[in-house]
């Protein structure tokens, strides 16, 4: 549970010992990509909440498929709008970004508030990044 602006770090951080302990403790592959697409993620969408919601937000993590599911649920019921690509535009693109580097992206309603779920893939990258590289 984060509850202030200053927490986004935590949540990284959280982020990063899940990734390790992944790795470590349970033998999956996690590419240098995926630890840092998660990181991202985690940051956006912790960031968000903090940024629109009132009270605190809640992060889970988990594995499922190949590819970490990164959670975040807070207090508001209005979903984030996921705008079109637009170069021209000066900030607002985070949920274009993160919907552009997970395999899939979920905004539901809850009885209160709201839960944004999004799936990163954890083995090998485009770029040739070997799974299992080191967690940052």
């Amino acid at each position: 549970m984060f509850g202030d602006s200053e927490e986004i770090a935590e949540a990284r951080a959280l982020a990063r010992s899940f990734l390790t302990e992944v790795r470590e403790a349970h033998g999956l592959p996690v590419s240098g990509r995926a630890a840092a697409t998660v990181q991202l993620v985690v940051t956006e969408l912790v960031t968000n909440a903090r940024k629109y919601a009132p009270g605190p937000c809640l992060l889970s993590l988990e594995v499922d498929d190949g590819a970490v599911q990164v959670t975040v649920w807070d207090s508001e019921p209005c979903l984030p709008i996921v705008r079109a690509a637009d170069p021209g535009r000066a900030g607002q693109h985070g949920l274009e970004i993160v919907v552009a580097l997970c395999r899939s992206f979920e905004m539901r309603r809850e009885p209160v508030g709201k839960r944004i779920t999004a799936a990163v893939v954890l083995g090998d990258d485009a770029l040739g990044d070997e799974a299992g590289a080191q967690v940052c």
